[in-house]
């Protein structure tokens, strides 16, 4: 292991990113060293750099996506060993994060890679698997609480319940989509551009309507799938005023929505209806042990037999010096049903 690796580093607040030089990490009690094959990119990476939120501590390193090999095991780590592949999600914190050549984390929170997904598959799932799961399962703060399909009986249990996704050609919607099918909701109503409906019906989607109707005429959609029943759960994995309001307007009095950005101070939100925020960070005591048992002991399996399925991938050139330009990609909108991936290894 050699003294020091590169990384992409954020000098300072509102700074430019450069690629440079840090110095090694050495795994303590019960963490793993992590050779970072494939790092994916995420919308709040440039958000931080241009808005100059959530980070204080300079230079930072970014990047909550992780997929690598096993390079080093802490103390009392019994469960993995040099060479395993691996996936995982940061915990916001430059040690952890993923867009440098080596990083560490927790064993408790880390998932093998199976043989059938590659490092670039992997990395796109983290942090859209995570919001999706704390979303649909965690509670009683950021998310709605439902019985996770972890079990037998866990599996299925929401059959003939209709659930609605709006973005369902996000990354983290398409995530959704796959753990509402597990959890046997029916039917599953995703909004997306239409372009993506077939795929999103692969992936367990039951209807795709526009994302551009408006509430009155997506609710008249939804009524005639749903033959009666209540729609009690939704999920917004957009997070635009527009579509919060849209969620609300949707969900059944005594239904809740599930939003993946902070509720706009615009949208009108009735008394009998709930709105949660999804907050996925693994750091918070809500969400760890939610967490750290889906990765440490049920995604490789569902991985591997296909019942989850990762997102697109889009490889960026470069090494981490291709991630800037990424971001610029993001900001501009240009990523459609994808995730950029970077290679920290490739850096030259």
């Amino acid at each position: 292991m050699p003294a020091t690796q590169k990384a992409l580093l954020l000098p300072q607040k509102h700074g430019e990113f450069v690629v440079g030089n840090t110095p090694s990490y050495t795994p303590g009690p019960g963490e793993l060293l992590i050779k970072v094959h494939a790092a994916a990119l995420n919308p709040l990476d440039w958000k931080i750099q241009k808005y100059g939120i959530y980070v204080e501590e300079f230079p930072a390193i970014l990047g909550q996506d992780i997929a690598g090999e096993v390079e080093e095991v802490g103390e009392g780590v019994t469960d993995f060993k040099k060479g395993d592949r691996v996936f995982r999600q940061a915990l916001f914190s430059s040690r952890t994060n993923g867009f440098q050549q080596y990083t560490i984390g927790p064993a408790s929170s880390t998932a093998k890679i199976p043989a059938n997904i590659s490092f670039d598959e992997a990395a796109t799932l983290p942090v859209v698997l995570s919001a999706a799961y704390v979303g649909l399962y965690g509670g009683p703060t950021f998310g709605q609480g439902k019985t996770p399909p972890v079990t037998q009986e866990g599996q299925g249990e929401y059959a003939g319940q209709p659930i609605a996704i709006l973005g369902g050609g996000t990354s983290v919607g398409q995530v959704a989509i796959q753990l509402a099918r597990l959890s046997g909701f029916s039917p599953i109503i995703a909004t997306a551009s239409l372009k993506h409906a077939e795929a999103l019906k692969s992936l367990g989607a039951t209807a795709v309507f526009d994302r551009k109707l408006s509430s009155a005429e997506l609710s008249a959609e939804i009524a005639k799938v749903t033959t009666g029943k209540s729609l009690n759960v939704v999920f917004d994995t957009v997070g635009l005023p527009v579509t919060q309001q849209t969620a609300v307007d949707i969900v059944a009095p005594g239904g809740a929505v599930s939003v993946v950005l902070p509720p706009d101070a615009s949208v009108k939100i009735p008394d009998d209806k709930t709105v949660y925020q999804v907050l996925s960070l693994l750091t918070l005591p809500p969400n760890t042990k939610l967490l750290e048992a889906l990765y440490h002991d049920h995604v490789t399996t569902w991985l591997e037999k296909g019942i989850l399925k990762p997102n697109r991938v889009e490889i960026l050139p470069n090494g981490l010096a291709g991630i800037p330009d990424g971001f610029k990609k993001l900001e501009n909108d240009q990523v459609s049903r994808a995730k950029l991936v970077a290679r920290p290894q490739e850096t030259v």
